[in-house]
């Protein structure tokens, strides 16, 4: 896992089109924009482990993390 920190409006880039941007601090709360493709789907975990539950999407856990080298 790569830790990192960011302050309000600055962001962080996966691959060439993620962006994930610190829109706001509130307590223990953190404020997120992502802008990410169509074609990519995201979901705050919670809602991605039900979707996998009811096979439309495949768990994390499930899926194979090869290694690059």
């Amino acid at each position: 896992m790569l830790i990192l920190s960011r302050r309000i409006d600055e962001s962080i880039i996966i691959a060439d089109d993620i962006k994930i941007t610190v829109l706001g601090i509130a307590g223990k709360q953190v404020r997120l924009g992502i802008d990410a493709p169509s074609d990519i789907s995201v979901h705050r975990e919670e809602i991605y482990l039900k979707l996998g539950e009811s096979g439309k999407d495949k768990p994390l856990s499930s899926r194979s993390n090869p290694v690059k080298q």
